[in-house]
């Protein structure tokens, strides 16, 4: 590499890096407790008190738990129903009205109950009503600052030069960490070149786990614009043969029960644990849309939806996933280590702290070097990079 080529690249990181570290300290620092997130929520709401049942007790029907929500509200209509099957539970999601939901998603409120006698566990208020929680705070912080579309777009953009940021790193100091045994620190020399050395170990140590954290997070940052790419696509296109009013009265609807029975027939083999009801935005005004996923431990993070006739019962299709949905759905569990369970989550974790302190010295590196005299800290950089035999 060239003495201008080295520099471009040192512009290239150093930038790159300056203007994404303040929002990737937010990202870090709120992506810690989203990590134990299922361990934290458990922890601070204690758990539901489920009945005392025999592990092998089926779920109650899908009819009864829906006509439990209607009679508590009945001015309001069903949006979708979740059926865990991680604990003996399904949520209902409740909102005054189809319009009223698709125009502010926080008007929904939730039902909890247990699914294996249809007890009501728990209700909520309207979300716009409820406290914002720990995890909630966390979340908003860590996906959009706040900002709605505009800020996960905003945040995308940061993943961006954040991966910039990692691949040029490798570019600037890869070779010249080559002439080094691994995990050399000079400590003879300088501070900051001290603080260099440690700032590239750790980076050489984390450079794998970046890029995945790096590249999944831009995924899910995308969700929103790549699900309305779907949606005007590939469930457009099922739907153009329907036509006339869409379903205006959810007592026109058939068995909820039915439907996810017919979903279950078939995608033999798979797991309905979502069936969102007609008149959804991100659905269909003509069908249930029911969300199967897999088995396995792979499959279970790969989702096929299909369409049931609201009315009749009856099976419209099966709808693909496009490849790009399919690299978000494997995207969100890897991004906070969802895989592996608790031992995985520990090491997410402690990566994660690495990456805070490889921002923290790349920041004290910047500042350092505002500090020092520009021909000294350049001089520095290349003597260093030069020693290598990596640049001439």
């Amino acid at each position: 590499m060239t003495r201008a080529g080295f520099r471009r690249w040192c512009w290239v990181h150093k930038w790159s890096s300056v203007i994404s570290t303040a929002f990737l300290l937010v990202i870090c620092v709120t992506g810690f407790p989203l990590v134990f997130k299922e361990e934290i929520g458990d922890f601070l709401e204690g758990p539901l008190p489920y009945a005392d049942l025999p592990a092998e007790t089926p779920n109650a029907s899908l009819d009864r738990v829906v006509a439990i929500s209607k009679n508590l509200y009945p001015e309001h209509i069903v949006v979708a129903v979740f059926i865990d099957d991680d604990e003996p539970k399904m949520v209902v999601t409740m909102a005054p009205s189809w319009h009223a939901f698709n125009t502010n998603r926080n008007s929904k409120h939730l039902i909890t109950f247990d699914a294996r006698t249809a007890e009501v566990l728990k209700q909520s208020k309207p979300l716009e009503q409820e406290s914002p929680t720990f995890l909630g705070v966390m979340l908003n912080l860590h996906k959009d600052l706040f900002a709605g579309l505009a800020g996960e777009l905003f945040m995308a953009v940061i993943g961006l030069l954040f991966l910039i940021a990692i691949v040029s790193g490798v570019v600037v100091y890869g070779p010249f960490m080559r002439k080094l045994d691994f995990g050399t620190v000079r400590n003879g020399r300088s501070v900051r070149l001290r603080w260099l050395d440690l700032h590239n170990l750790l980076g050489a140590v984390t450079l794998a786990w970046a890029l995945v954290v790096g590249a999944t997070g831009i995924m899910n940052e995308l969700t929103i614009p790549l699900f309305k790419l779907w949606m005007k696509n590939d469930v457009r296109a099922m739907l153009a043969p329907y036509k006339g009013p869409a379903i205006a009265d959810q007592s026109e609807l058939g068995s909820p029960q039915a439907a996810v029975e017919r979903g279950q027939t078939t995608l033999p083999g798979r797991n309905v644990f979502s069936i969102v009801f007609p008149g959804a935005e991100f659905g269909s005004p003509f069908h249930y849309l029911i969300w199967t996923k897999g088995s396995e431990p792979l499959t279970s993070r790969l989702f096929t939806p299909m369409l049931v006739e609201g009315k009749s019962g009856a099976a419209s299709g099966i709808v693909t996933m496009p490849w790009y949905l399919t690299a978000l759905q494997v995207s969100r569990p890897l991004h906070f280590g969802n895989y592996g369970g608790l031992p995985l989550k520990i090491i997410w974790a402690l990566l994660d702290l690495v990456t805070i302190a490889i921002l923290c010295s790349g920041l004290y590196l910047w500042l350092s070097r505002r500090k020092s005299s520009p021909a000294a800290t350049e001089a520095e950089l290349i003597e260093s990079h030069a020693a290598s035999g990596a640049a001439e």
